[in-house]
């Protein structure tokens, strides 16, 4: 593979695929060698406004191709992921991995059996408010809980999988990502027609800290938010905004008899595209670049917690 040109196959281009396919179309190393999509009117039309190749062979493209992402409704995954698996080793992923924990399960043997390498899309991990909580995470001196909202009002774009899976998967990951391995879930709920629209869960980590995540479907607002308590300070994380503020208790100071106990800094945060970022890192997997990105295994912790707490929800209706 030359190294300075990767071959990419998109497949998926309804809202999500095509803001892959605009980022893919900044990444001056990218060719993309061909769009999928069920939909052959909007598939023919990104092509030409993109100038490349609707697929209408999808094995005989997959050929021909150094990476594949994957940008479809969450119950194909397994099945496009077996398929592309007999081509191509470099694979992209929408989170979550799939729809079960037994077929996540299934693509992580089939990722180790066929050396694959497999990149889940947790997003999250590269905004710029969560890279900054991290950095400022690292300096304290213990984390005790962290907080994290995800919430939406009703849309009718998600209709294959609940709010465990659509939104709460998201800070599953980020949860395990900070705070290491779970040892306890407990979780509670909210259903609707059958479907998990509302959920709270808390993790007990191992290293003793404890993530409180919600996420919320029928929320009349679009929060994300996480906040974390650590012994030696309080960190406020907007996601929306890219704001990181942090608290910390200061020496005692006094101001026209008033007494100032802690301060607050904020955190300047450069705005960058997580999706753009994300991307580039799969295209350095591509080139066999040794790049940390959240693989197969990672999306199966975070599957293993999100059945957890389905479980729960649903056996206490």
């Amino acid at each position: 593979m030359n190294n300075n040109v990767v071959k990419i196959g998109l497949l998926g281009v309804g809202k999500m695929g095509q803001n892959h396919l605009r980022n893919l179309s900044m990444i001056k190393q990218v060719e993309i060698s061909f769009i999928y999509d069920f939909d052959k009117e909007i598939c023919n039309k990104l092509a030409k406004e993109y100038n490349v190749k609707a697929s209408e062979d999808l094995e005989d493209d997959l050929q021909y191709v150094d990476g594949v992402i994957i940008v479809t409704p969450t119950f194909t995954h397994y099945d496009y992921i077996k398929q592309i698996s007999k081509y191509v080793k470099n694979i992209f992923v929408e989170k979550p991995l799939t729809d079960t924990l037994e077929s996540t399960k299934e693509i992580v043997k089939l990722a180790e059996e066929n050396n694959l390498n497999i990149q889940v899309g947790f997003i999250e991990r590269y905004n710029s408010a969560v890279v900054g909580l991290k950095k400022v995470i690292r300096n304290s001196n213990h984390i005790i809980n962290i907080d994290f909202s995800r919430t939406n009002k009703v849309s009718s774009r998600i209709t294959d999988v609940d709010v465990v899976i659509d939104l709460m998967i998201h800070d599953i990951d980020l949860a395990l990502y900070i705070n290491g391995n779970a040892k306890k879930v407990d979780a509670h709920g909210y259903i609707n027609n059958g479907m998990i629209e509302y959920a709270r869960a808390i993790i007990t980590h191992e290293n003793g800290s404890f993530s409180n995540i919600v996420a919320s479907r029928i929320t009349e607002k679009r929060i994300r938010h996480i906040s974390a308590t650590c012994d030696d300070m309080y960190i406020d994380c907007d996601l929306l905004r890219k704001e990181v503020l942090v608290n910390k208790q200061s020496i005692e100071q006094y101001l026209d008899d008033v007494s100032i106990l802690s301060k607050e800094e904020t955190i300047t945060i450069r705005p960058q595209e997580g999706l753009l970022l994300e991307l580039i890192d799969f295209i350095s997997l591509c080139q066999d670049k040794v790049v940390d990105v959240p693989n197969e295994t990672d999306g199966l912790f975070a599957m293993e917690i999100a059945s957890k707490i389905q479980q729960q929800i649903m056996e206490s209706k």
